[in-house]
């Protein structure tokens, strides 16, 4: 049943972000993703912090195991995306913010299928840690299926935005986000298979998860959202922001009272 459960989230979420980018018009994606990349910021942190982080520290490993872990993670994560293998693409066409990832149209089109290439580790990366979370508790692979999923549709949908910069027709952009969002159903059985067995690892592979979620947070979406905005701007970021940590305390509150 556990194998169902992984299968079934890691499509969900590649599957509705390609939804949300067929949709929806370019223009209207470039105003939906700032409320997006808030809202999963918000989500992000609080899975990690409020649900996993705590799951982890509740079983019988050190905490100084623990904490290190945390760091070693966030370090990894952080080579990783100077590798520029570990991508976040939440791109704002015509929003005079730049963004370290690329996005604007030079780069773009240099990077189209770097992009596709990265977006692919980065899921098949998200697939592991959501099969881990559930072969640790299915509750806890709700909540961070929840987590991972939140992020999932800002960031393909900017990566969808940058293909079309890069030259990509509107179908074969949408054709090559679906087939990189499958990286995390690969991931997910593969991690399925390989973790099953390293039980007493859970813990630790649960901390990664946390340090991605974490750095994805605030190294990526947080500075994001660091923009000299009107008062009703900033009003409505604290909002979509202050919706992602009540989803995940109401989703949380739910499972554990289930």
């Amino acid at each position: 049943m556990s194998l169902l459960y992984i299968v079934a989230a890691t499509f969900v979420g590649g599957l509705l972000s390609v939804l949300v980018a067929a949709s929806l018009t370019v223009g209207v994606l470039t105003r939906v993703v700032h409320h997006l990349v808030s809202l999963s910021a918000g989500v992000l942190l609080a899975t990690a912090l409020l649900d996993v982080l705590p799951e982890a520290f509740e079983s019988s490993a050190s905490p100084q195991s623990l904490f290190l872990t945390l760091l070693i993670g966030l370090l990894f994560f952080f080579l990783l995306e100077k590798a520029e293998l570990y991508r976040h693409s939440h791109h704002h066409e015509g929003d005079e913010h730049h963004h370290q990832h690329g996005f604007d149209q030079q780069q773009a089109g240099r990077g189209g299928w770097s992009v596709i290439l990265g977006d692919s580790i980065h899921n098949f990366c998200d697939g592991i840690i959501i099969a881990a979370a559930f072969l640790a508790d299915t509750r806890l692979g709700v909540v961070t299926s929840l987590a991972i999923i939140a992020h999932e549709i800002p960031q393909e949908v900017g990566d969808y935005i940058v293909l079309l910069n890069a030259g990509f027709s509107r179908g074969r952009a949408l054709f090559f986000n679906g087939v990189s969002g499958l990286a995390a159903v690969v991931g997910g059985v593969i991690g399925y298979f390989i973790v099953g067995p390293w039980e007493s690892l859970f813990p630790y592979l649960l901390v990664v998860a946390s340090s991605s979620f974490i750095y994805v947070a605030v190294a990526d979406l947080i500075p994001q959202l660091q923009q000299r905005l009107s008062l009703k701007q900033t009003l409505a970021q604290l909002a979509w922001l202050g919706a992602g940590l009540l989803i995940v305390v109401l989703a949380v509150s739910q499972l554990h009272g289930g």
